[in-house]
């Protein structure tokens, strides 16, 4: 009868379902053919039964119930705390063919090497293998989440690469070329960049700038929003157009920067030093309390 009911013991878990639902929507799979009219008990031998009577599959039952839910309903239901490559081994094992794709398609797309982020041994290996008279070349690489904390780009062409959320601490990208990099959320506490070309690059939300030294870099036209360059140095560097809209710049040396056209609305330049800077054209009023005007 197809209303009968059948009972496994899957990995100590008791799952009970009819013959029905093991023949009807994948005859062709191992637990139709275990129980079909045709081909009744074909593969199942004694003591294959625990006391209970339930058929014993040592088998995972976190990866057998999406199994049996897909044969009693048609459908692919998974919840979040199931991993689908687990699901699959199982499909797979048990031979259900019209269940194997609909998993595969859940499985994570490798991303190809060359288009992973570089890790720290990456570009220390590089380092290590280029000619110390020639500049490290990073142009457009995807650097997001490295650690590069102390390491040495002094003179590295990193132009438009992807530098999000690194930690810098104390790195020296000393005259690097950084143009149009994305540098939003990184640590640069202590970096070096005196002479980098930073034109273009987004610097939101970076962390702990305290004591960066920027002396004489090309910040033209960089999005600065909020950033926190307490203390840093930044005499003589180019620093037109820049948004700097809440930047914290309290005790910063901006001597002989040039600030023209830049948006510093709430900015914060208490106690800054902006002797011979050049504010011609500045797009909003400063909070200039203790500034250094000498």
């Amino acid at each position: 009868m197809d209303d009968e009911w059948i009972s496994f013991n899957v990995g100590g878990q008791i799952f009970t379902t009819t013959r029905a639902t093991l023949v009807g929507k994948e005859p062709t799979c191992m637990l139709a053919r275990m129980f079909s009219r045709e081909t009744e008990d074909f593969c199942l031998k004694p003591g294959v039964k625990d006391a209970s009577g339930a058929y014993l599959l040592d088998r995972s039952p976190k990866y057998f119930e999406p199994l049996l839910n897909y044969l009693r309903t048609g459908n692919l239901v998974l919840d979040q705390s199931i991993n689908p490559r687990g699901v699959l081994e199982e499909a797979k094992y048990f031979g259900i063919e019209s269940m194997i794709p609909l998993l595969e398609a859940m499985q994570p797309v490798a991303v190809p090497k060359d288009q992973q982020p570089l890790t720290r041994r990456d570009v220390v290996e590089a380092l290590i293998q280029s000619p110390c008279t020639s500049p490290l070349r990073f142009q457009g690489a995807n650097l997001e989440n490295s650690d590069m904390e102390h390491i040495n780009l002094r003179v590295a062409k990193l132009r438009n690469a992807n530098v999000r959320n690194c930690d810098l601490r104390g790195a020296c990208l000393a005259g690097a070329d950084l143009e149009g990099c994305d540098l939003s959320g990184s640590d640069l506490q202590e970096a070096n960049l005196r002479g980098a070309n930073l034109d273009n690059c987004s610097l939101e939300a970076m962390k702990n700038e305290t004591g960066v030294n920027l002396k004489g870099a090309n910040l033209e036209n960089s999005d600065m929003e909020h950033i926190n360059l307490r203390v840093a140095k930044l005499r003589n560097a180019n620093v037109r157009n820049c948004d700097l809209r809440g930047a914290c710049l309290a005790g910063a040396d901006l001597e002989g920067c040039d600030l023209s056209g830049s948006d510093l609305q709430e900015a914060n330049l208490r106690g800054a030093n902006l002797d011979n800077c050049s504010l011609e054209a500045m797009v909003t009023p400063i909070h200039m309390s203790q500034t250094t005007l000498r």
